[in-house]
């Protein structure tokens, strides 16, 4: 499970078979547990990274989310007005567009990579079914951050989310 950036017409291909294999994820990705959720799980993280790369914040804010959805989708204002009152009362608040684009640049900054490689997916304890945790090498300018750990988590629609990334691993090398 190797990245490495193509040139010539294998760009529009792995495009291509992205997108089928995005698509068959999406229809795969009721699996609750096992090697298929964990597969799929990977998937996300695969492609989070790719965006990251590419420094693809939309796509990046349809990857990065909780079980509610993808961070980008904020909601409505009236939604986030009820938010906000939530909010007061221990809730989320609503984050601003602004704010989540410019974070996730931070986070696709960090991760910048020459290559990676999956090398271990697990169940979370006290999670299991709803989250997983992927274990990621990256190669960053020609030096391996070994074991980074990408939290995936299982949406309410079914599919894989990256909710969390241990940025402090891969900043710890810098």
């Amino acid at each position: 499970m190797r990245h490495r950036r193509m040139t010539g017409a294998r760009p529009i291909l792995w495009s291509t078979l992205m997108v089928l294999g995005a698509l068959s994820a999406c229809s795969t990705s009721s699996a609750r547990s096992g090697q298929g959720a964990g597969l799929v799980a990977q998937l996300s993280v695969e492609r989070f990274l790719q965006a990251a790369n590419e420094r693809d914040i939309e796509m990046m804010g349809r990857l990065f989310g909780t079980a509610d959805g993808p961070i980008l989708e904020t909601g409505s204002t009236f939604g986030c007005m009820f938010k906000k009152i939530g909010s007061w009362f221990g809730g989320n608040a609503c984050v601003d567009r602004r704010d989540v684009e410019v974070r996730l640049d931070a986070i696709a900054q960090l991760l910048r990579h020459d290559d990676y490689v999956v090398v271990e997916e697990q169940g979370l304890a006290g999670r299991l079914g709803e989250a997983r945790q992927v274990f990621v090498n990256l190669t960053v300018q020609g030096e391996q951050v070994g074991r980074v750990p990408f939290t995936v988590v299982r949406t309410s629609g079914g599919g894989w989310l990256v909710e969390a990334v241990d940025l402090e691993r891969v900043m710890a090398r810098r």
